[in-house]
C-alpha cells in the first residue's frame, strides 16, 4: 500500500481524537474507577466470589432444574450477583464504563455518518440504533423488504 498525503494526514487526526479521548473527564474517571477496583481488597474477593459461583452456576444451567444444587445455586448466584453490584466502587466502575461506552458510541456513529447515513453502527443503544436504518431486507430506505411465506398445515 502506497502511503498518500491523504492517508497520512487521516492517521494523524485519527491520533488527535484518540489523545482528546485519553485526555477525557470520561476516560479519567474511568481509569481512577477502574483502579480502585484493583486495589479493593473488598471488590477483588467479590469478584473473585462471582466467578466461582458463576463456574458452579454454569455447571447447573447444563442440566436445569434437575440439577440437585438447581435452587440452592441460583439463589447464591444472584446473592452474589447482587452483593457485587451494590459494592459502591463496583456500582461506579460500571458507571464510568457505560459512560465511556456510549462515548466511543457516540463518536463511532457521527463518523459513519460524515460518510454516509446507510452505514450501520451497532451501539448497544436503543435509541442510536433506532437511526440505523438497515439496509436490504430490513425494510430501511431502499424500500425493499424481504416477505414471509405464510405456510398452511395440512389437516
Amino acid at each position: 500500500m502506497i502511503a498518500t498525503t491523504e492517508s497520512v494526514s487521516l492517521l494523524d487526526e485519527t491520533d488527535q481524537l484518540a489523545s482528546m479521548v485519553i485526555r477525557s473527564d470520561v476516560y479519567q474517571r474511568y481509569l481512577a474507577s477502574r483502579s480502585q477496583v484493583a486495589r479493593s481488597e473488598t471488590a477483588q474477593h467479590l469478584i473473585r466470589q462471582f466467578k466461582d459461583t458463576r463456574e458452579k452456576y454454569d455447571e447447573v444451567q447444563r442440566f436445569g432444574r434437575y440439577h440437585p444444587d438447581f435452587k440452592r445455586v441460583i439463589h447464591l448466584m444472584m446473592d452474589v450477583k447482587r452483593q457485587l453490584d451494590m459494592n459502591p466502587l463496583i456500582a461506579e466502575y460500571k458507571r464510568s464504563e457505560t459512560d465511556l461506552n456510549d462515548l466511543l458510541g457516540k463518536i463511532s456513529l457521527q463518523f459513519a455518518r460524515s460518510v454516509s447515513d446507510e452505514i450501520m453502527v451497532p451501539t448497544g443503544d436503543p435509541f442510536f440504533d433506532k437511526l440505523n436504518h438497515g439496509g436490504c431486507g430490513a425494510g430501511g430506505k431502499c424500500g425493499c423488504r424481504t416477505r414471509r411465506k405464510r405456510i398452511r398445515k395440512k389437516a
